[in-house]
């Protein structure tokens, strides 16, 4: 299926994500959000009576997650409620929720009315509307073993969750494919969420609908779970698209349902019918009071925002003279921006900076990607990669070796300039000893001379490439240039 819908139909879709908090214990009680030993999270093992819902346990509102919500909520724009909000139980019952229902916020969210500027590649700006960012927990961690059962660990039920939700306001699957990759950058940005979506501390659901061109009333509304991705998400969008408009195009009434996402197939599969808010039964929390921020914690809290970033961007572009795309791979990644923005601080040219910063410390970046590690944890720090973009710009080490350089103290964080000492990689700027090099690379492929002097230029190439060859990398390839062309020409 493809998504067009041509001019008969206007699509509405509206996201709602949920964010795992980055704080030290879970919502209500004491246990700890992840392993304190850093080793192997053995299922049920972070547990107690709390979370678990045992007859006589009372809850405890965890601080640092409110705070984090309101952060979120600044950010986004919105709106930060001070006079009362409620924590209402949400009430369902699946293996996962060991309650028997969910405390979450309903009726009275902790931030609400916001929206975020969103830059779509091929639209340009969107302004969406935020409708909540509110405050539950998370509940147990579903198993499907095959053979007919399932098993649940209770570790994860508990966790401070942050769920946002927008505005019907998103009108294609390419404008909420770069929501959701705006909104995690802005997330990592204030150190909300590690919004990962492959760990599962960042889960993002859609909710699609279609209506005739210029009509007011929205259609019937599909919501669709199970995406691992932001590809995933704009894949999903796009084949619920099409369906519906093919649906309408019949006469076929679309109903109201739950939909998951096949990544294989590339399909969506019917879950279950939709829930309306009056089948979770919301009353209010009787074991939790009513939180009342202050005007004076929300100041606090405003003044602590760090700059965001959409602010960044503007900056690279505007003030440091980083192209858009530059400025857009840095701010990625808030702690790659960090990482940049400390490198220029230490002398260097901003878009000398970016390019090692964005191109060759970002591969070696990847390459440990499944081990979680980013540029705040790399064993080279700031200053080390100054040092050696400073020996390349001296001209003490060639590019090459500068790159081999940067994969050996990557993890290590050892001196660059110790290094190239050590390990004899420091450049040949010896204008004699260059010249010896390319009398040889002349007496050896005389017949690639003869082929360069009657006018096959790119074999020049391939000489400069031999004397490299011969000084093993280490010769400056300016000089190199300069003097091979001044030798085929004078002899």
């Amino acid at each position: 299926m493809t998504a067009s819908v041509g001019t008969r139909y206007e699509t509405v879709i509206g996201i709602e994500v949920h964010a795992q908090l980055r704080t030290e214990s879970k919502m209500f009680c004491a246990c700890a959000t992840a392993p304190t030993d850093g080793g192997a999270d053995e299922p049920n093992t972070r547990v107690c009576p709390i979370c678990m819902g045992l007859p006589g346990t009372l809850p405890v509102i965890n601080r640092r997650a409110v705070e984090l919500v309101m952060l979120t909520g600044l950010a986004l724009n919105c709106h930060v409620e001070t006079d009362a909000v409620r924590f209402e139980r949400k009430n369902y019952f699946y293996p996962d929720l060991p309650k028997g229902y969910q405390i979450s916020q309903y009726a009275l969210p902790l931030t609400s009315n916001g929206r975020l500027l969103v830059t779509v590649p091929t639209e340009g700006d969107v302004t969406i509307g935020i409708t909540r960012a509110h405050l539950e927990e998370d509940t147990a961690r579903m198993q499907h073993a095959g053979r007919g059962y399932s098993v649940v660990d209770f570790n994860r039920a508990g966790v401070p969750l942050m769920e946002i939700v927008t505005e019907p306001d998103i009108r294609s699957p390419a404008q909420a494919r770069a929501y959701g990759e705006t909104l995690r950058e802005l997330l990592r940005a204030i150190g909300a969420s590690n919004a990962d979506m492959e760990a599962g501390s960042m889960r993002i659901e859609g909710n699609v609908s279609l209506r005739p061109t210029g009509a007011t009333t929205f259609g019937t509304k599909v919501e669709i779970k199970n995406m691992n991705s932001f590809r995933s998400l704009e894949r999903a969008l796009e084949y619920e698209v099409a369906r519906h408009a093919e649906a309408l195009d019949r006469g076929d009434v679309l109903v109201q349902e739950t939909r998951g996402w096949d990544e294989e197939r590339g399909n969506t599969i019917i879950q279950r019918s939709k829930e309306e808010a009056n089948d979770y039964r919301y009353f209010p929390e009787p074991d939790l009071p009513p939180l009342r921020p202050s005007e004076a914690w929300v100041a606090e809290l405003r003044s602590m925002l760090p700059e965001l970033p959409a602010q960044r961007r503007a900056r690279y572009v505007d003030a440091l003279g980083l192209s858009p795309y530059d400025a857009g791979v840095l701010t990625a990644d808030a702690a790659l921006a960090a990482y940049f923005d400390s490198v220029v601080d230490h002398g260097v040219a901003p878009k000398t900076a970016a390019n090692w910063v964005s191109g060759e410390l970002s591969r070696l970046l990847n390459q440990h990607a499944a081990d979680g590690l980013r540029a705040d944890r790399v064993g080279l720090r700031p200053d080390g990669l100054a040092e050696l973009i400073g020996e390349v710009d001296a001209g003490r080490v060639s590019n090459s070796n500068a790159k081999m350089v940067l994969a050996d103290v990557f993890a290590t964080g050892e001196s660059p300039r110790a290094v190239i000492e050590r390990d004899g990689l420091g450049q040949v700027s010896d204008a004699g000893a260059i010249d010896v090099e390319i009398t040889g690379v002349l007496a050896e492929y005389s017949s690639q001379v003869e082929e360069y002097r009657s006018g096959k230029e790119q074999v020049f190439g391939f000489l400069v490439g031999q004397v490299m060859k011969r000084t093993a990398g280490r010769a400056d390839a300016r000089l190199v240039n300069a003097a091979l062309r001044r030798r085929l020409g004078a002899e």
